[in-house]
């Protein structure tokens, strides 16, 4: 297992969230926040994005397309996501895996992270 691995996993939802907050680069909070999620991508070994079905994840959607031909990232994209045929187009297109179970993707993730082990 993993359990002699150390890692960190950065999770972009907070308590603290405020959901009245302004979206705009203007909104110190609401631009930290962004700012925050944008660095932990760029420096990230690993990024897994997991797009539910009934959502829209258009954050998500634009984290896919900034980082898609860095290689880093794991997908799940279950079938009646909304825009599967496009999540699936551009994992293609730069060589990502594309998982519909969201436990195949953890096992896919799991390997690569014990493959950055043997790295380090």
């Amino acid at each position: 297992e993993l359990a002699d691995i150390k890692i960190t996993i950065l999770n972009p939802r907070r308590a603290e969230w405020d959901a009245s907050w302004v979206q705009s680069i203007d909104q110190p909070n609401f631009r930290a926040q962004v700012e925050w999620e944008l660095t932990a991508l760029e420096q990230a070994d690993l990024v897994f994005l997991y797009f539910a079905v009934g959502s829209h994840s258009p954050i998500s959607l634009l984290e896919l397309g900034l980082h898609a031909q860095s290689g880093k990232i794991t997908i799940v994209c279950p079938e009646g996501f909304w825009k599967k045929g496009n999540v699936d187009i551009v994992a293609h297109r730069f060589g990502l895996p594309v998982f519909t179970d969201l436990d195949a993707g953890i096992r896919c993730l799991k390997q690569k992270i014990r493959g950055l082990r043997y790295l380090a």
